[in-house]
């Protein structure tokens, strides 16, 4: 099992803390010392967390704050607290949606799972950037999947409006966009002389509540889907699962740009290992035009070189 370094002193933001990857990260985060920002779209849900949290930690510092990344409202208002409250040094960007079985928008009007995995995360790294940037040594860590391996992003009809919708391809295409976030924002980080991490990570099939909670938004019961559907592959939990987001988020040994994942049985499982990078995240172009068009519908962009 991976050890998180020593934390004492560190403020993490965890994104979707209240299950899954996230409460296991915020967790081990806090057990390690850091003061850990449960960033949770439902508070009831986020509190429950962390009462579970400190029943087995009672000296964890966590505290439960509101964020709902489909909507950038709330982006904008969890980020100006965060702002307020000094440095940041850590953000892991864990949160997401997947495969919901009908196209949905988020409160701003996009494409569900673009808008929550990809524009809600960037517009939220970018607004929190003052307070990372305040920190000795800070890091993003965003949680990104192994369909980004097959994503397309599709700049002709980034909302799908226009072509028939699949669960499946539009979250591979969020998923490549938050891979591609990693990679443009560790380039940014080393154009602009910033001592600021950015690296990406994906759990491999890790049994969480994500593969049902998706499938079932706007439905009774989920709907089968390539995506919820493959119990004969081999699978891990969260204790695992989470690893190479907080491997990304934590290590020493961690790098700029680099791409974490299991490293066992075809990918899906086993201890943490680097990854090759996608080519069409390592397409520096594709990165800069993806980064410009988040910025154009987001209203959100990068500070005054610092």
């Amino acid at each position: 099992m991976y050890t998180v370094p020593d934390q004492t002193g560190k403020t993490a933001v965890v994104t979707g803390a209240n299950s899954g990857t996230g409460k296991e990260a915020a967790r081990r985060l806090a057990a390690a010392g850091a003061r850990v920002i449960m960033a949770v779209r439902t508070p009831a849900k986020g509190e429950r967390a962390r009462a579970e949290i400190v029943a087995d930690q009672p000296g964890a510092e966590l505290e439960v704050r509101r964020l709902d990344l489909a909507d950038l409202g709330s982006v904008q208002e969890f980020a100006d607290g965060v702002l307020a409250d000094g440095k940041l040094d850590l953000l892991v960007n864990n949160a997401g949606v997947m495969a919901p079985p009908t196209r949905m928008v988020t409160a701003d009007g996009f494409e569900l799972q673009f808008g929550s995995n990809f524009l809600g995360p960037f517009a939220l790294t970018l607004r929190l950037l003052p307070a990372l940037l305040a920190a000795p040594a800070p890091r993003v860590a965003t949680m990104t999947s192994g369909t980004a391996g097959y994503g397309r992003v599709r700049f002709d009809d980034l909302q799908w409006e226009r072509r028939r919708y699949s669960a499946n391809m539009t979250y591979a295409q969020s998923k490549l966009a938050d891979l591609m976030l990693a990679v443009r924002l560790a380039d940014v980080a080393r154009e602009r002389g910033w001592n600021l991490l950015s690296a990406a990570a994906h759990p491999g099939y890790t049994v969480t509540n994500l593969q049902s909670s998706g499938a079932s938004l706007g439905r009774d019961r989920p709907k089968r889907s390539m995506l919820n559907s493959l119990t004969f592959l081999p699978k891990q939990g969260v204790e695992t699962g989470a690893e190479p987001l907080l491997y990304a988020a934590t290590s020493p040994d961690a790098e700029g740009g680099m791409f974490y994942g299991p490293g066992g049985r075809f990918g899906l499982v086993g201890p943490t290992a680097p990854l090759r990078v996608p080519g069409r995240a390592r397409d520096t172009t594709a990165n800069e035009r993806l980064w410009a068009r988040a910025e154009e519908l987001t209203g959100v962009a990068l500070p005054a070189r610092v």
